[in-house]
């Protein structure tokens, strides 16, 4: 027992003292994995934060929509907001899914502010005599391809080396020849391929399959469905396993290398629908997924509780799955584009039962999260995420607009019986710590700087610090020490954070500007 307890306390010295050495730079971290936390103490924990539902920020009731409407991209673009999307109608009729009401379409719709959106008249392609419509994409013949419009995500190229007709990017599905197509856009409205044929080919890809610039990295990112066993070619279509996905790199974006499978720390294998993975833009280190938990769970007493009923029924007349399967979003993060940090609790549940929710095809987050304003005036920007609703139920689909605090997926949090982050040793540069965090009127945050064994510095200790209180994502951590942080940039260092009542979800190392 003696020995035991020697070998544990040892091993706790080793991984508070033998950590690497951790390089932040001016950079910002955010808790949504364990990158930065060395030690938890007392009644200190991470928790994740939840979005909190608001508006439907666009019902598609168009007459080239439909019930299947979804698979929005979505994202900031100069001083508007662009969203693409598929347009889809599914119906089940004489227990069999009827998909031939239309043709798939990609559509457009835009926002001044991220809330209420337009689906402009653009004039590009016909529907049933008519070219008034927001339809950007629809079925033909480009070249030697065939472009699924259904299955699409859009995002404008921020690589300083793409050209004027490529400033906006797609990647699409093609049925045949099965694969992954790149399409290239002056004004990202009217779309050309960038290849005769697909640029990736080793996939399921029936879901949202994407691809982005990283400028971190410098090197474009792909992510797509695959099935973790059976067979998913073009003439032979027999998946098995789990749905899965697959990543590989490109410098060009027709030519892509490195394609592996996703791995994570510490998570079960499930069926991931989509992954909407993209580098998170205000710590662009960061590649943040929301992927689709999809969960067959069979007939029961609670499934046939779940609203619409008729509805759920309808669709299992046609296959079990589209009746009894359900779907709700997941967090994940990851710094090397590979390997995540998959939290296994949702990050957005289908919430209260109402129509339109929980069933399948609920709670598919458009890829990517935006920053709006907040509807309290003098509060800052939030982020802004949308879900789909009503898929599948009803003649019109649509996507509600939900809101999270900035940086606000997940805090160092405690109660008011408090508790501290001690963080692995690192070094930053700049001269001042901000901190967003958040606390009641009693709660509060202090800030000890150490050294790398755990000492504290003189002039940084806890209490030569401030206490830290209100609700603010960006608030500059101050000691009563006249010395300043400048004088330690570049050593290696430790963060000791005590919380009472209080939640800290991000930090940053940075400049004082000039006045």
């Amino acid at each position: 027992m003696k020995f035991r307890c020697l070998f544990i306390l040892l091993l706790a010295t080793y991984q508070l003292h033998g950590a690497e050495v951790l390089d932040l730079g001016s950079r910002r971290e955010l808790f949504v994995d364990e990158y930065l936390i060395g030690e938890l103490r007392g009644d200190a924990r991470r928790v994740m934060h939840h979005p909190e539902p608001k508006e439907i920020a666009i019902l598609h009731d168009a007459p080239w929509e439909g019930s299947g409407t979804g698979y929005h991209s979505i994202f900031k673009d100069g001083d508007r907001y662009r969203m693409y999307y598929k347009a889809w109608q599914l119906d089940v009729k004489d227990g069999k899914v009827n998909t031939g009401t239309h043709p798939l379409f990609t559509c457009y719709a835009e926002s001044k502010d991220g809330v209420t959106w337009t689906k402009p008249s653009l004039g590009l392609h016909d529907f049933r005599g008519s070219k008034d419509n927001n339809i950007v994409l629809a079925p033909g013949k480009m070249g030697a391809i065939h472009p699924d419009p259904g299955h699409i995500a859009v995002f404008k190229d921020d690589n300083p080396a793409a050209s004027p007709d490529a400033r906006y990017k797609a990647i699409v599905r093609s049925e045949s020849p099965r694969g992954l197509l790149a399409l290239k856009s002056a004004d990202g409205l009217r779309w050309s391929p960038m290849a005769d044929a697909p640029v990736i080919t080793d996939g399921a890809f029936d879901s949202q399959n994407l691809a982005f610039w990283d400028a971190n990295a410098g090197l474009y990112r792909a992510y797509w469905r695959y099935f973790t066993k059976g067979v998913t070619e073009e003439k032979n279509w027999k998946p098995a396993g789990d749905r899965a996905i697959r990543t590989a790199t490109s410098k060009d974006f027709v030519h892509w290398e490195n394609q592996r499978d996703l791995t994570y720390v510490d998570s079960p294998e499930e069926q991931l629908y989509t992954n909407q993975v993209k580098p998170y833009h205000r710590a662009p280190h960061l590649l943040l997924g929301f992927p689709t938990r999809y969960l067959e769970r069979g007939w029961s007493d609670s499934m046939r509780s779940l609203p619409e009923l008729p509805h759920r029924e309808s669709r299992a007349k046609s296959s079990l799955r589209y009746g009894v399967a359900i779907t709700e979003a997941l967090l994940m993060a990851s710094r090397d584009g590979h390997k995540f940090k998959r939290w296994n609790e949702a990050f957005m549940r289908p919430g209260i039962e109402r129509p339109g929710t929980w069933n399948y095809g609920h709670q598919y987050l458009a890829w990517h999260l935006v920053e709006t304003k907040s509807a309290l005036d003098g509060a800052p920007d939030e982020l802004s995420l949308y879900a789909t609703e009503s898929y599948w139920t009803d003649n019109s689909s649509a996507l509600r607009r939900y809101t999270l605090r900035v940086d606000g997926f997940v805090s160092i949090s405690a109660p008011f019986s408090g508790g501290e982050l001690i963080t692995k040793p690192f070094r930053f540069a700049g001269d001042q710590l901000t901190l967003n965090f958040s606390s009641s009127v009693a709660g509060g945050v202090r800030v000890e700087l150490q050294d790398e064994q755990g000492t504290a510095l003189p002039g940084f200790t806890l209490n030569d610090c401030e206490e830290l209180f209100g609700d603010s994502i960006s608030r500059r951590v101050r000691w009563q020490s006249p010395k300043t942080l400048n004088a330690l940039a570049g050593k290696t260092v430790r963060l000791r954070i005590a919380l009472r009542d209080a939640d800290v979800y991000s930090l940053k190392f940075d400049s004082v500007p000039a006045n």
